[in-house]
């Protein structure tokens, strides 16, 4: 039992001594911690006094800097003012001297004016009399003299003066030709392009012979189809890869190209998807028109230009006048109008701009019976073009009197770009005229919903209505249209007639 309570008083001996020992460490760490505080915020004290004094050494010195600053501009501006005083003491001393000299030259100057007058009051008495004795010799009075000198006078410059005036005419006359010359002939070397005449067949070319089955279809259905949707002929021979699309007009030939490209792409090639093809690609042909109009006003800076007429500006592009592309050929007359008018001082921007517009008459939606340029004359006006414009295009073919100054220099330029060599072909300008009066020819008969030349004019295909002709008018129609050919038309060879008449029964199950 004893060494029980021994061995627990033991116990807590042992556990008050530890903790007593506990107590003083934790008393000497806190004290150590307290001091290395204490220090570390004398060091922070230390570094913050030195970063002060450092900052206070540059602020004064940076203030220093800018007190000698401001004395050494007060020091210029006082060197300065005084330099100002000295020139300005020696302006006022010069003056002063100068105004001495002044007042002697006056005083010796008023001494002359006064014998002057007495001389001058001398030599009036002196002429006066000689006048007089001179009057009494001749027997005409001072004012008969005066008068039949001046007239003397009159004539003799009369004279110098034609002679003068008929010089300088001349003159005027050979640097005018002279001058004109060089401006044209600067205006066509800035311009120089190339000239190229269209053909009137394209080549569309196909990855093998089988896609060349398909295209022409069972018994040629397909492509006699294509030929009545698009009135481009379809050529089709043993020439490898290769089907030749020909036709006058650039705008069908570039319908049926498209429209066959994306048959053939698609793989699907039957009348009714051929008819669908064909309608889209012709609105997206107009959407491209509109487009290249837009674009070419772009290029050419031309701003402000009414909708329907950037559409027949981008209708250029298709249409040739004797062969030669109209849009590039106006094209280039816009920039040839420009260089000239910058060349004589005229207003370039309207220059440019009657010179593009100039044959927009060639390319309306319908044909009225007017020459082109009195077209696109009434054309520019009815889009709200500016008068002299206007002028500008009725006049390049002297159909109207030029009232400005723009109409010569578009007559010109337009000269200038068709007598290019090689710009321009005659005969096949009178060709497509020959191929577009047969189509008009047949389109003037009741019924006939279209008509298209085919075969470089030597076929004409006729579509027909089927509830307005029936199959004994359509012969009697095409006998009278072959008939009407020979009568009124001009033409190599024959001309076949093939009218197409054809019925459709459409319904749709709903």
């Amino acid at each position: 039992m004893e060494s029980i309570i021994f061995g627990i008083v033991g116990i807590l001996a042992g556990a008050i001594i530890a903790v007593l020992i506990q107590s003083v460490l934790l008393k000497k760490r806190q004290e150590k911690i307290v001091k290395d505080a204490e220090k570390e915020g004398e060091n922070l004290k230390t570094n913050k006094i030195l970063q002060a004094k450092e900052k206070f050494l540059a602020l004064k010195e940076e203030h220093e800097k800018d007190i000698k600053d401001r004395e050494r501009k007060l020091q210029s501006a006082e060197d300065r003012v005084k330099a100002k005083e000295n020139t300005l003491s020696k302006k006022i001393e010069d003056a002063n001297r100068g105004e001495k000299q002044v007042e002697r030259l006056r005083e010796t100057l008023d001494a002359k004016v006064i014998a002057n007058d007495l001389k001058q009051t001398e030599l009036d008495k002196m002429h006066q009399k000689n006048v007089d004795e001179l009057s009494k010799v001749s027997g005409m009075s001072v004012e008969d003299a005066k008068a039949g000198l001046i007239e003397a006078l009159k004539d003799e410059a009369r004279t110098g003066a034609m002679a003068h005036i008929n010089e300088i005419v001349e003159d005027a006359k050979l640097n005018a030709n002279r001058e004109a010359k060089k401006i044209v002939i600067q205006t066509i070397q800035r311009v120089a392009s190339e000239q190229a005449v269209e053909n009137s067949v394209s080549v569309f070319n196909i990855e093998s012979d089988e896609v060349k089955g398909r295209i022409i279809g069972r018994e040629g259905r397909n492509i006699r189809a294509l030929e009545a949707a698009t009135g481009v002929e379809i050529i089709v021979d043993d020439t490898p890869e290769a089907i030749i699309l020909s036709c006058f007009d650039p705008v069908r030939r570039e319908i049926a190209r498209l429209a066959l490209h994306q048959l053939v792409s698609d793989g699907r090639i039957h009348p009714a998807r051929i008819e669908e093809v064909v309608a889209k690609t012709r609105k997206q042909l107009e959407e491209e028109i509109a487009e290249t109009g837009r674009r070419t006003c772009i290029d050419l800076g031309i701003h402000g230009l009414h909708a329907e007429l950037t559409r027949m500006v981008g209708r250029m592009k298709y249409r040739s006048s004797y062969g030669q592309n109209l849009l590039q050929h106006s094209r280039e007359v816009a920039n040839l109008c420009a260089i000239m008018a910058a060349d004589l001082g005229l207003n370039v921007k309207a220059a440019k701009r009657a010179g593009l517009l100039h044959d927009i008459g060639k390319v309306p939606d319908d044909s009225p019976e007017l020459p082109h340029a009195i077209l696109g004359m009434k054309m520019a006006e009815k889009y709200g073009e500016k008068p002299d414009i206007c002028n500008a295009i009725g006049a390049h073919h002297d159909e109207v009197e030029m009232t400005t100054m723009i109409s010569p220099i578009v007559q010109v330029c337009d000269a200038i770009s068709g007598a290019r060599p090689g710009a321009r072909r005659e005969v096949v300008e009178s060709y497509i005229k020959r191929i577009k009066e047969l189509e008009t020819l047949a389109m003037a008969y009741d019924g006939v919903s279209t008509a298209y030349a085919i075969q470089a004019g030597r076929e004409l295909r006729v579509l027909v209505e089927s509830d307005k002709v029936t199959d004994a008018q359509a012969d009697e129609l095409s006998f009278a249209i072959s008939q009407k050919i020979q009568t009124e038309m001009t033409y190599p060879g024959q001309v076949k007639v093939t009218l197409i008449r054809e019925k459709r029964a459409v319904n749709y199950a709903k």
